[in-house]
């Protein structure tokens, strides 16, 4: 059986506000193991955003520990933060984030720029990338020349460049339609069977369906923590990877 990939015990992130405290996040454990798909639900103001930054090494804890493919990161400076996330963790939004006067190739070769890597080993990585998200014919396209489900692919193809363990999702169908939403979450749970972690930040009861586990957050504490058999992401046989916009 596949090992815990995150564990943190008893985190609470606590903001001050002039002289008032806000407690975004109240004494939360949580185990992931390698290659689960996690769905977070709550209201605003939950905490469930806190713990997303948290988790994907883009803020740190007030207290208690978080460790990271057996990593104690909670106390890492920022440099070292940056480092571990550019080399395990991808990420993908609501609002896709590309560059748009940039290709999709080069959108995707993004992250490897601070990896170091050459120009040709960057671009082989994109197209790669490009080409499992099932876009390798649209490399040289603008966003503008795209539709919403494909601009989400290239940022999915984004945050794989790297090869991470871990991939957080915020809100990632949130901009698309009830088909093509369909179709970027048969593309999750095709990146799950292929042994990536998801993390899946979402308000919609319809998106968390496909996650083999439900995480609700309330007033910054885990109010319930279920797991669940999946529904299968099955696309239209008209939504194609490939289609115009």
């Amino acid at each position: 059986m596949a090992g815990p990939l995150i564990e943190v015990e008893h985190i609470a992130k606590i903001y001050r506000m002039g002289e008032v405290e806000v407690h975004a996040l109240r004494d939360v454990s949580l185990a992931i193991v390698e290659g689960e798909s996690i769905a977070v639900m709550g209201p605003s103001g939950s905490g469930k955003s806190t713990l997303m930054n948290i988790l994907g090494c883009l803020d740190r804890p007030s207290r208690g520990n978080y460790r990271l493919a057996g990593r104690e990161v909670s106390q890492l400076d920022r440099n070292a933060l940056a480092r571990l996330r550019n080399r395990t963790l991808g990420f993908v939004f609501q609002n896709f984030n590309l560059l748009a006067r940039t290709s999709a190739l080069e959108n995707v070769e993004l992250p490897l720029l601070y990896a170091g890597l050459s120009g040709r080993e960057r671009r082989a990585r994109a197209r790669e990338a490009l080409a499992r998200v099932g876009l390798g014919e649209r490399a040289h396209h603008h966003p503008n020349q795209m539709s919403g489900g494909q601009q989400q692919r290239v940022a999915i193809a984004r945050a794989l460049v790297t090869r991470p363990q871990l991939i957080v999702a915020d809100e990632p169908t949130g901009n698309l339609d009830s088909r093509t939403s369909v179709e970027i979450m048969a593309l999750f749970q095709e990146l799950g069977r292929n042994g990536i972690t998801l993390l899946l930040v979402t308000h919609e009861a319809d998106i968390a369906r496909y996650a083999a586990r439900v995480v609700v957050m309330r007033d910054g504490r885990v109010q319930s923590d279920q797991r669940q058999q999946p529904v299968e992401a099955v696309p239209a046989p008209e939504a194609e990877a490939g289609e115009a916009p």
